[in-house]
Order: structure tokens, then sequence, then C-alpha cells
């Protein structure tokens, strides 16, 4: 791995270490960005939507041009509701 790499992976875990801080410090957070996933999932370019209603409504802000971490968080958001609907 070369050290632009893990330099990388680092930026990535301060990112969503920075993310998780937030959910925690506001856990309705959680909350918002799961009905605002569950709202727009089968929109198209739902990735795109829920980061942008994401960001106009809570203090998470998700800039246009998605970062790594950005694509996780939505990503695991996405999956999140999906497998709850499956248990339904």
């Amino acid at each position: 791995m070369s050290i632009a790499e893990i330099k990388n992976k680092e930026r990535v875990i301060n990112e969503l270490t920075s993310f998780i801080r937030k959910v925690l410090v506001e856990p309705e957070i959680c909350g918002t960005a799961l009905a605002i996933a569950r709202e727009h999932l089968n929109d198209e370019n739902a990735e795109i939507v829920i980061a942008d209603k994401l960001s106009a409504s809570t203090n998470i802000k998700i800039p246009v041009e998605h970062s790594e971490a950005d694509r996780l968080f939505l990503e695991l958001l996405i999956d999140v509701i999906k497998d709850e609907k499956a248990l339904y």
C-alpha cells in the first residue's frame, strides 16, 4: 500500500469518526437520515437527493462532490433502508 493510499484511508477514517461523533451528540440526525432515505430511496439519483436533503435539514453537510466517506455513509444508509424493507 502506497503512502498516498494510507493517507487517503486515514482521511476517510477521520471523516467518518467526525460524522459518528455528530450523530452521537445529536442522535436525532439518525432518525432524520433514515426518514429522508426512506422517502427518496427510489428516486432517480437517490444518493444525490438524499445527500442534498440531509445537508439541508441537519448539521451534516455532504458536498456536491462526494468523498469516499460520504459515499460509504450514503451506501450504508440505503442498505439499512433496503434491509428494513426486506423485513416487512
